[in-house]
């Protein structure tokens, strides 16, 4: 084992006896943390509007800070863009994450000197908490490579402004920057295929250990590290490699052409970072969930999902929580973000400690008739029968169709690129719509009652989806292919790749 295997297994016991301290004691970590942000943010402008300083506790808070999307908190977050100071949060932010909204085009997150930090802390405790857990600690040795945007910044106003994961390219720790790949100049590549390409070209004969990105982008890079090595499996062009690290998306409907493609089972750790702050991160390879991050900077509040269009909802803090129920995450942060949607809803698995998984966004459902199916029912449904069936999933995406052809009852239609296709389309697409029955009451009734007929699916042609975001210009990155949309407007596009 090298030195830096050997060093990492007692850093790494280290550092879990101290996240041991707050993950049993979330409750009073989380209160901790909303008095010194509040404290912190007191007397800025909107420390100000909203009377921080007669906060004492999450009752009080609630009352003077209400929940907001990105486009509701706009006007403050235009005048940190405009070089204004103290206005969400003391001082001026470090950076802002540019990220792509649906509905508010460019947004700026800003990330302050304070919660810089966490982004980092975190995605090392996650790597440190399996060496602990696991006493594997050898892929240190190895080459690592991270699938991300570019590190390239732009300025605005004199904040540096960039990609999340280019951001935290240049927070790389320097005990790592020597086994880190892709070099900085690929890395600055914009075009996605072009930039993975010249990733394959340097990556090809190293010792690859462990390898992060989104699953789908991931795969892409697989594929293309096979063809240039004749076919071989990524197990033969990497045998060192042992670790996969992902995020940003469900992995579960990538799960076996991943592995197909690597020829054998290698040891997985989920994270969920974002540009608003890194949540949570999976601290077990035993155990469900992912440990919700109590202590890093963030208040989180969760309001039941299907109460968020409530014209008052329940707000609740982590205290009063209940497992498997669906909530909306709302986020208050060291960064200066105050009672912020983030969009993803997200279900408790465990208490103690307490562990989530992400269920899907708030926004990406469909109830064009009032099933409100989301993301965790369409996945669970078509992965326990594609398991079944031994079918092969690429990538899915379901809309409804509302106004169907003159005497057709609507239906929800769900376009699939196969990894390997059902035998029988139509059999395998009843199964699935079966399936999601059982795991929605309203969609089983509105099925029973004639009001929808059973779900349609389309299979769509190899690398349809690519091609799809390739048009949108949204390929590779942080860019996602959301699972639910509840108008046609994806899939009305996808028809073009209709089988």
């Amino acid at each position: 084992m090298g030195l830096k295997a050997s060093l990492s297994k007692p850093l790494a016991a280290f550092v879990v006896s101290r996240i041991n301290r707050w993950k049993n004691n979330a409750v009073a970590a989380q209160e901790k943390t909303l008095k010194k942000l509040v404290a912190q943010a007191k007397n800025t402008a909107f420390g100000r509007d909203h009377d921080f300083a007669s906060i004492r506790n999450h009752a009080d808070f609630r009352v003077r800070v209400p929940v907001r999307d990105y486009e509701q908190l706009r006007p403050y977050v235009d005048r940190v863009v405009a070089g204004e100071r103290d206005v969400m949060w003391p001082g001026k932010p470090l950076y802002f994450a540019k990220t792509s909204g649906t509905t508010s085009g460019v947004k700026y997150i800003p990330i302050s000197k304070e919660s810089m930090p966490e982004h980092i802390r975190a995605a090392r405790n996650a790597l440190l908490t399996y060496i602990n857990e696991t006493g594997k600690a050898g892929f240190v040795n190895g080459k690592m490579i991270f699938l991300q945007g570019s590190p390239e910044m732009t300025e605005k106003n004199g904040i540096s402004v960039g990609r999340l994961s280019g951001i935290v390219a240049h927070h790389v720790p320097g005990y790592l920057q020597k086994n880190r790949l892709p070099s900085y100049q690929t890395n600055c590549i914009d075009d996605w295929e072009e930039k993975v390409d010249a990733i394959v070209r340097e990556t090809l004969k190293e010792d690859m250990t462990l390898i992060s990105g989104i699953p789908p982008w991931v795969q892409m890079y697989f594929d293309k590290l096979t063809a240039a090595s004749g076919g071989k499996q990524i197990k033969d062009i990497f045998p060192n490699f042992g670790l996969f690290v992902y995020g940003g998306v469900n992995f579960e409907p990538y799960r076996a052409k991943i592995e197909a493609s690597i020829g054998r089972r290698v040891d997985a750790i989920e994270t969920y970072p974002a540009s608003e702050g890194f949540i949570a991160y999976q601290d077990s390879q035993f155990e469900k969930g992912l440990l919700l991050l109590a202590d890093a900077g963030m208040y989180y509040e969760f309001i039941p999902a299907a109460n968020f269009y409530d014209e008052n909802p329940l707000r609740l803090s982590l205290a009063d929580v209940e497992l498997d129920v669906n909530y909306a995450l709302i986020l208050n942060t060291s960064a200066g973000l105050w009672g912020y949607s983030i969009g993803d809803t997200v279900k408790f698995v465990s208490k103690s400690p307490y562990r989530i998984v992400v269920t899907g966004r708030i926004k990406h459902f469909i109830s064009a008739f009032g099933e409100h199916v989301i993301g965790e029912e369409v996945e669970q449904a078509l992965l326990a029968v594609a398991a079944e069936e031994q079918v092969g999933i690429t990538e899915f995406t379901v809309a409804p169709q509302v106004n169907p052809p003159a005497g057709e009852l609507p239906y929800h239609e769900w376009f699939v690129e196969f990894a390997n296709a059902p035998a029988d389309l139509e059999a395998f697409s009843k199964k699935v719509d079966l399936a999601l029955q059982k795991k929605n009451i309203y969609y089983f009734d509105l099925i029973e009652g004639k009001i929808l007929r059973p779900l349609v699916m389309r299979s769509l042609s190899k690398d349809a989806f690519v091609s799809y975001m390739k048009q949108e210009g949204k390929l590779g990155g942080q860019n996602k292919v959301p699972r639910l949309s509840n108008d046609r407007k994806i899939a009305d596009a996808l028809v073009n790749w209709v089988l």
